[in-house]
């Protein structure tokens, strides 16, 4: 199984990204261990927000890639009414994807 999350950061910035172990990517992230993504290291990641499910790191790719490039408004909106369909049915297949958070 692939997970796409969302984290908020300190300065209310949102991080998107891909794991295979939510809760081992949520310690690098958090701990700022050696392994946590830069972005996150310099924003400090607050809280997990969303993750969703799916079968194969492609399709795990496409969803990280089509979040990453809403507005963040748009973001906010996917965070706060889980609209992924609303929102990317256009692009991706989203019957693919469970919301595990």
């Amino acid at each position: 199984m692939y997970y796409v999350y969302m984290l908020r950061c300190q300065d209310n910035s949102i991080y998107t990204g891909i794991t295979t172990n939510v809760e081992q990517r949520m310690q690098e992230h958090f701990g700022k261990e050696k392994n946590c993504a830069k972005y996150t290291f310099y924003h400090t990641a607050k809280k997990l927000e969303s993750v969703w499910q799916t079968e194969t790191r492609s399709l795990a790719s496409k969803l990280e890639y089509h979040i990453k490039h809403l507005t963040k408004e748009k973001k906010e909106e996917l965070i706060q009414k889980n609209n992924l369909e609303e929102l990317l049915a256009s692009k991706i297949v989203v019957s693919k994807y469970s919301k595990k958070c």
